[in-house]
């Protein structure tokens, strides 16, 4: 069904030589589907879980578009800017587009919070090319005066529906009335909600909408078991579950 090669999108060549020194060959079909409009300026919406490769979907033809225009940072501001809810998120989005661009010589700048701010506000001084934030942390920075909008060129608001649930909306907003009206905007969220329609309206201009099912298959040697419980029995469900001797080795994934 992918007949596609990262050869065939078209993408510039240090780009190129970066995804094939990673080892990849073939795109995923979020990525066949995202990469051409993006690259052509589209606006995009995008129905993707993580794990479907959708940060290489958007970080590799902003990258692309960079390489090809080279605009210059402004001051106290950032070409490209990534929202995400969380700073692990963060980190993960600003090691992609540093693992993707890593032939283009760009200025990055991660900010979130959880940290100082002192190294963050250092970083943006001169202006960076691609800027990874929280909402709570760019919002700070910028009532302060250490960060504008002004010169945002690519903006891509990640996993919008988390957004949602960790109560960022608000935030996004202002975000959003911050940026300048000539840009390029993406949205990517798992689910499409009425709220997210709603952001994706104020901040999308004639979107190309993109849905992809991440495929999933449980091994026939796995057993899947899932038990219904009240918020307030959880702790104690799984309090019990490991101590149960038959668990030699566990994991345990949380929101946040």
């Amino acid at each position: 069904m992918n007949q596609y090669t990262f050869k065939e999108l078209n993408l510039a060549p240090a780009l190129y030589r970066a995804v094939e020194k990673e080892g990849y060959e073939v795109p995923t079909p979020i990525q066949i589907a995202a990469i051409p409009p993006l690259m052509e300026g589209r606006d995009v919406i995008g129905c993707a879980q993580t794990g479907t490769g959708k940060t290489a979907a958007f970080a590799l033809p902003i990258l692309h578009k960079i390489a090809t225009d080279r605009p210059r940072p402004s001051a106290k501001s950032a070409t490209v800017l990534v929202l995400t809810p969380t700073r692990e998120l963060a980190a993960q989005v600003g090691d992609s587009f540093k693992k993707y661009g890593k032939l283009l010589n760009l200025r990055h700048s991660l900010v979130f919070g959880g940290v100082g701010q002192w190294p963050q506000v250092q970083s943006l001084i001169r202006g960076v090319d691609v800027l990874v934030a929280t909402p709570g942390r760019l919002l700070d920075l910028m009532k302060q005066g250490h960060l504008n909008l002004s010169g945002v060129k690519y903006f891509v608001l990640d996993e919008a529906d988390r957004m949602l649930d960790m109560g960022f909306m608000p935030d996004i907003r202002k975000v959003i009335a911050a940026l300048p009206d000539k840009k390029q905007s993406l949205l990517f969220s798992a689910t499409i909600s009425r709220e997210i329609r709603d952001i994706a309206g104020k901040l999308l201009k004639d979107p190309v909408s993109i849905e992809v099912e991440r495929t999933s298959m449980t091994a026939s040697n796995i057993e899947e078991k899932v038990f219904f419980v009240n918020d307030s029995d959880k702790h104690a469900l799984l309090s019990d579950i490991l101590k149960d001797p038959e668990i030699s080795r566990a994991l345990v994934f949380t929101r946040t």
